[in-house]
């Protein structure tokens, strides 16, 4: 069930950018161990993108939102994130400033998330994965 989206910069070449889904998609399931896990990549030309309210004074600053079932391991966390911007730096070196990836995670209690026509509290499996995840 996690869900993400990269806004950046247009310019990275397409096996860099398949490379960076594959390995963002590879953190979150060896993270989550869920089904499911979906992303998207929106580009942007410079000149569409505002930063501090300045348009093209400097280099894009990419942003990964993840959508995800709460985790509340810390160290689970923080190298997810790890992985996340080593995946989009690695992308996006030379195009965009790397050095300042925001990384938004979001996280939903299952009683908040509807999977396959009902809610995935419903789901046994589900909450026994969720519970596992944050023992």
């Amino acid at each position: 069930m996690p869900v993400f989206t990269i806004d950046a910069p247009q310019g990275a070449r397409p096996d860099a950018k398949q490379k960076m889904l594959k390995e963002i998609t590879e953190a979150l399931d060896e993270t989550y161990h869920f089904p499911d896990t979906r992303g998207w990549l929106r580009e942007y030309p410079a000149e569409n993108v505002s930063q501090d309210g300045r348009v093209g004074a400097e280099p894009v600053r990419p942003v990964c939102s993840l959508e995800a079932p709460e985790l509340t391991n810390l160290d689970a966390k923080r190298k997810l994130v790890q992985k996340i911007e080593s995946a989009i730096g690695a992308a996006y070196a030379g195009i965009a400033n790397t050095d300042e990836v925001l990384v938004l995670v979001n996280h939903y209690p299952l009683e908040n998330v509807g999977w396959r026509a009902s809610l995935q509290s419903d789901k046994p499996e589900i909450v026994a994965a969720v519970a596992q995840l944050n023992a």
